[in-house]
């Protein structure tokens, strides 16, 4: 079993930034994946970026290229999300999600495991 656990989230305006983090424990393999996905009430759950193993490669949702970055530190078993220049319309539950298997993926259906979730909400 992978327990994700996710932090940062929080009230903002629009314009600032946050940094979510989010740990991982339990029973990884040697090599695993990333990612961040976030949802609203009524849709589905969508992808917004995603880590490889190493860090060294990602992608990223059109809507949130440019100004969010995935990055993760394997020495913490973490990972985070850092967040610029908010929009109202990144209001959303933010997940953490492990995938066992080293190479990222935008597929929701990829991933393993996944946090519990924290809210972020962008006041206009």
């Amino acid at each position: 079993q992978v327990r994700l656990v996710e932090s940062g989230g929080g009230l903002v305006q629009a314009g600032a930034s946050l940094k979510l983090s989010c740990t991982v424990s339990g029973r990884t393999s040697t090599r695993y994946a990333l990612g961040w996905f976030r949802q609203v009430p009524g849709k589905e759950r969508e992808f917004v970026a995603t880590v490889n193993w190493n860090g060294r490669e990602s992608s990223y949702a059109d809507s949130v290229q440019g100004r969010f970055t995935i990055t993760r530190d394997n020495a913490k078993n973490a990972v985070y999300l850092q967040m610029n220049n908010l929009k109202p319309e990144d209001t959303a539950v933010y997940y953490c999600a492990h995938k066992y298997t080293g190479f990222y993926s935008v597929r929701r259906d990829q991933y393993n495991f996944w946090g519990q979730g924290t809210q972020v909400t962008v006041a206009s």
